[in-house]
């Protein structure tokens, strides 16, 4: 009877550690602890506006999640999520199972310091260490709150880039542009935690990793295009240049020529 009770209770949440069981005031405590637990993994502060639960409908989602850059960089946001979906599928049993997960209109920045180092890659970095960190395996009263999860699909759709390298010096490759604004195609992250499922915190980690390493891929990409254009653009000068050297070389010496005729 026990058994059957916690199952009609569980709850499920996932993202950066939002599986959590809960009899009442279900919305806030899920919203805290992605918050404490998005806090801790990727080393800067989350905020959560609000979680709407529906249980009859078996959807779960997450409104207005930030993500505060890494120390060293902005003022802006590293990641503004409109929202995260969660269709939960089967919860009577471990692992327990998440439909789908869908990210959308993500808001993601990718910046630059002096150095060339990018925000997204320090909260990766941050990510893998804290990942690393937390891998032990929990005592038995952690593990009730912390079960694990299967995701079975991952879908990030409307993704909106910027990329902002203002800080970094590109010596003669005068670009008059360092910020860029790039629409990424619906990405598809596959399954999370198959075959024998995860801890609900480290989904919701891998799920912050594919975003994570989509937007970097994309970034750096687009940084390499630009740069090469400008590099094209700077070549183009110069040919240019050396081009009217010539031609007024030519001008002069035909001028000569005819003036010797004469």
């Amino acid at each position: 009877m026990k058994k059957v009770l916690i199952i009609l209770l569980v709850i499920i949440a996932v993202v950066a550690g939002g599986v959590w069981y809960a009899l009442s005031n279900a919305g806030d405590i899920i919203k805290t602890q992605i918050e404490q637990q998005g806090s801790k993994f990727l080393g800067t502060q989350v905020s959560v506006f609000n979680v709407d639960l529906a249980l009859s409908e078996g959807r779960l989602t997450i409104n207005d999640i930030d993500v505060e850059n890494p120390q060293g960089f902005s003022d802006e946001d590293a990641f503004s999520l409109e929202a995260i979906t969660l269709d939960i599928g089967n919860v009577t049993s471990e692992p327990y199972r998440v439909q789908s997960l869908t990210v959308n209109a993500p808001e993601i920045l990718y910046e630059l310091d002096a150095a060339g180092k990018g925000n997204l890659i320090v909260l990766k970095d941050n990510l893998a260490a804290n990942l690393t960190a937390s891998g032990d395996t929990p005592p038995p009263s952690e593990s009730k709150i912390n079960p694990l999860v299967i995701v079975e699909e991952v879908i990030i759709s409307n993704a909106k880039l910027t990329l902002n390298f203002e800080a970094v010096p590109t010596g003669e490759y005068e670009i008059e542009k360092k910020v860029y604004e790039v629409t990424l195609p619906t990405f598809s992250a596959g399954a999370v935690g198959e075959p024998n499922g995860l801890p609900a915190d480290q989904v919701g980690a891998a799920v912050a990793k594919a975003m994570l390493d989509n937007a970097i891929a994309k970034a750096k990409q687009e940084a390499k295009d630009r740069l090469k254009n400008a590099a094209k653009d700077k070549i183009q000068e110069k040919v240019d240049e050396e081009k009217e050297k010539l031609l007024d070389k030519a001008k002069d010496k035909l001028s000569g020529f005819l003036k010797d005729k004469s």
